[in-house]
């Protein structure tokens, strides 16, 4: 059997991921875990692997592809293939051999970069489940008491009041800035950023161009990136995008579409409701990086330059829950806006209830107060079958349901 490395580490910290790969596991033949580069995919994996193939760096696997590739197949269940994009060819061995073994758990691909259409049509409806990594939430990070389990709290709509500080606002700042990859976890702040605008430069000179094997200008992608961290959080079209960076709408959106199959951009798409509304939705998606600390990097803006700009802060805050509601609930996130202006930050569905989310840095009164009635005021544009939750996600230290039935959760609270 294959070493596998890593599996026996005392340092690993566990994932929310860590569940939901095995209940994939227990269902499907194989796992496909996707994500940016060094968000934890392999150390995940490596948890449950029987064996492991580290596709990108063995110098036997391409001699038994091209003799015997029945024979890169055989080992111990499940079989890790990781960086497993590197050999294409694997994506069909791995699917054929499902195929012919007929049993659940048989193989964990991990990539950071997503396969192209003609490998997702061939994928084969419960052949390879799919799980998307992102990098650490603050719950996976130990930066939240865990004292708000997302996932009660939609189920059963009631939310014991906490009020313990855990982070305060310098300290959400720095967190922020630092990010979430698990390769920085023991550096301060200023390294994990150094660390950060090296990853960046990495993804524009290489990155970028393994999607597809085409050669992108570095200097553009740069700017693009730059662009994305400005208007993080926010909607940006691919016009306003190319306008920004002074190239053409088709190679923006070339260059973006790249970014987002290396997972390094995300897009927050617009809801779009099949419910009775007496309003229009807006169809703009918003923009995010991987990982809130990576627009702070390569903007150069470190905590103190954060704390003096808290407009941007504030952007950077609602980009982080977002990142961590996806990670928390497993969902995809979408934001609203009507054509009125009435907006809601956050949008997920989650145990047969919509889950209308407000991301506020502050929590005084005034603050909480306006976050609520804009929430009520949005739900009261349609007719539910089932009345959705109305929740605020902020950066003070109370969890509480307000006496409009509106609840507040500290994102220092929340938790799965």
């Amino acid at each position: 059997m294959n070493k596998v490395p890593g599996k026996e580490a005392v340092n690993y910290l566990p994932r929310v991921e860590d569940k939901r790969l095995k209940s994939a596991l227990a269902r499907a033949g194989g796992v496909l875990i996707e994500g940016p580069k060094g968000c934890g995919k392999s150390a995940t994996a490596r948890q449950v692997a029987g064996s492991f193939v580290q596709v990108d760096t063995d110098l036997n696997l391409e001699t038994q592809l091209n003799t015997l590739p029945d024979l890169a197949l055989q080992g111990e269940t499940p079989r890790v293939f990781d960086e497993w994009q590197e050999q294409p060819r694997l994506w069909n061995l791995v699917r054929h051999e499902i195929d012919r073994r007929q049993a659940p758990g048989q193989f964990i691909l991990t990539g950071s970069t997503a396969p192209g259409e003609g490998k997702s049509r061939h994928s084969g409806a419960g052949r390879i489940a799919r799980l998307r990594m992102q990098t650490f939430s603050f719950f996976e990070s130990g930066h939240s008491n865990g004292a708000v389990s997302l996932a009660k709290l939609v189920e059963e709509g009631e939310l014991a009041h906490n009020n313990e500080t855990v982070l305060d606002v310098r300290e959400i700042i720095d967190r922020m800035a630092h990010g979430g990859w698990p390769g920085n976890r023991n550096f301060s702040t200023a390294a994990a950023q150094e660390n950060l605008r090296s990853y960046a430069e990495t993804v524009a000179h290489v990155d970028i161009n393994v999607t597809d094997s085409r050669r992108r200008d570095p200097v553009k992608v740069q700017a693009l990136l730059r662009s994305l961290a400005r208007g993080v959080g926010t909607e940006q079209s691919i016009s306003a995008i190319a306008t920004d960076i002074d190239i053409d709408r088709t190679t923006a959106s070339e260059y973006l579409t790249a970014l987002q199959r290396i997972f390094i951009a995300e897009e927050q798409r617009a809801w779009s409701s099949h419910l009775r509304s007496r309003a229009s939705l807006r169809k703009v998606p918003k923009r995010h990086l991987a990982d809130p600390a990576l627009a702070a990097a390569v903007l150069e803006a470190t905590p103190g330059k954060l704390l003096q700009n808290l407009d941007f802060t504030g952007q950077l805050f609602e980009s982080q829950v977002v990142h961590d509601l996806r990670a928390l609930s497993g969902r995809q996130i979408f934001h609203a806006r009507d054509a009125s202006g009435l907006e809601v930050d956050a949008v997920f569905e989650m145990a047969g209830k919509t889950v209308l989310v407000e991301i506020k840095l502050g929590q005084s009164p005034q603050v909480l107060d306006k976050a609520a009635q804009n929430l009520l005021a949005f739900a009261d544009r349609f007719t539910w079958d089932t009345p959705p939750l109305l929740l605020i996600v902020t950066g003070g230290n109370l969890s509480v349901q307000l006496p409009s039935g509106v609840f507040v959760t500290s994102l220092s609270h929340l938790a799965p």
